[in-house]
């Protein structure tokens, strides 16, 4: 069952074209990977997703409902979740309240209560503290909770941002180049880590890699883009045999 598609969406900066007629189908529980050349229109596709730019034209629909023209929190509280291919973490505060800050924008409290701290804030705060610690638990983070976030390794900065788009509660992880920056062992634990939180989650997962050990070890499924133009589609043998694509980024004799 599709979860979330685009319909011809365009975006257009001034005279450049960026991305042009893409068509993007993703099934529930599938992990499907965006890739193509730098200055593919990737990024752009993602920010399109996520609502920091509206499509010039076409339509985005996430669970049969139109969010091509929403804002970036409201496309959140629907159920798309995003990190970003430059870490961006609270650096100076706890990888705990990395996460806890994520939680609360499913905290249905006021000022005054928040004040006053009622029993019902205080209720939502203790569940939000727990499901905090489990999250931290369930991308191995749980006795680094109490680290500055800036003081974690490479990739354990990239677990600790997918936590915090977890605490989300999404039904779509759009991932932007997860394993950019790390080293082989780090990209090799990733792939079970993305494996490992789709079961656990029950997510579908669009992502963005241009480590292609990881990108065809993961995804399914993949589109990919050259000059915003949409020139493949289909499963890791499939796009790896594709001329096309090899043209793309190898170029021809």
């Amino acid at each position: 069952m599709s979860i979330f598609k685009t319909d011809n969406i365009t975006m257009r900066f001034g005279g450049l074209t960026a991305v042009s007629n893409l068509n993007i189908n993703i099934e529930e529980n599938e992990i499907v990977g965006l890739i193509g050349p730098n200055g593919a229109g990737k990024t752009t596709c993602f920010n399109m997703i996520t609502g920091v730019y509206t499509a010039t034209e076409g339509k985005i629909h996430f669970k049969d409902v139109d969010i091509t023209n929403e804002k970036t929190h409201n496309i959140t509280k629907l159920g798309i979740a995003r990190t970003f291919q430059n870490i961006r973490l609270f650096k100076d505060l706890t990888v705990l309240d990395n996460v806890v800050i994520a939680n609360h924008m499913r905290l249905n409290s006021n000022i005054v209560s928040a004040v006053i701290r009622t029993p019902s804030y205080i209720k939502k705060e203790k569940y939000i503290h727990e499901k905090s610690i489990n999250l931290l638990k369930s991308v191995g983070l749980e006795d680094l909770k109490d680290e500055k976030a800036s003081s974690l390794p490479y990739g354990k900065q990239r677990r600790l941002e997918i936590a915090r788009a977890l605490a989300t509660d999404p039904k779509l992880l759009i991932l932007d180049e997860p394993a950019a920056g790390m080293n082989p062992q780090e990209s090799l634990e990733l792939m079970g880590f993305i494996k490992e939180i789709r079961k656990n989650h029950k997510l579908s997962i669009l992502m963005i890699e241009h480590h292609m050990q990881v990108v065809m070890g993961v995804c399914e499924r993949m589109y990919v883009l050259d000059y915003g133009v949409l020139i493949a589609e289909g499963n890791p043998s499939e796009i790896q045999n594709n001329p096309k694509v090899i043209e793309a980024y190898l170029g021809v004799d």
